[in-house]
């Protein structure tokens, strides 16, 4: 495992945002949702999330994930990407969701 410095770190902009919206993406290579997400005053961001197999579009809308929000935005088929939701891969290879235990103010910064 490669080992960074706390500048390297700070250079990540992680936040907690609020999923608004979660349709299917039938132009992505594997089964995806675009999601709508609420990051306070950073604004709003979209993203795609290969998140299919544990979650249903519906029941996303008002939930909060975590992000790296910094990234330039990168094109997915006709869609554009401007932050990585993050998650863990389970046993089954399927992605679960970093969320807050708790609620929090949508754009707070982890770190």
């Amino acid at each position: 495992m490669e080992t960074i410095t706390w500048a390297d770190f700070d250079k990540i902009d992680i936040r907690v945002g609020a999923i608004l919206s979660a349709t299917n993406f039938p132009n992505a290579k594997k089964p995806a949702y675009q999601l709508t997400i609420d990051f306070g005053e950073l604004g709003i961001k979209k993203s795609s999330a290969q998140i299919t197999d544990l979650y249903e579009a519906e029941k996303l809308v008002g939930q909060q994930v975590i992000a790296v929000v910094n990234f330039p935005p990168k094109q997915i088929a006709n869609f554009f990407s401007e932050c990585l939701v993050l998650g863990i891969y389970d046993e089954n290879k399927n992605v679960v969701l970093l969320q807050p235990q708790q609620p929090v103010s949508n754009g707070q910064k982890i770190g």
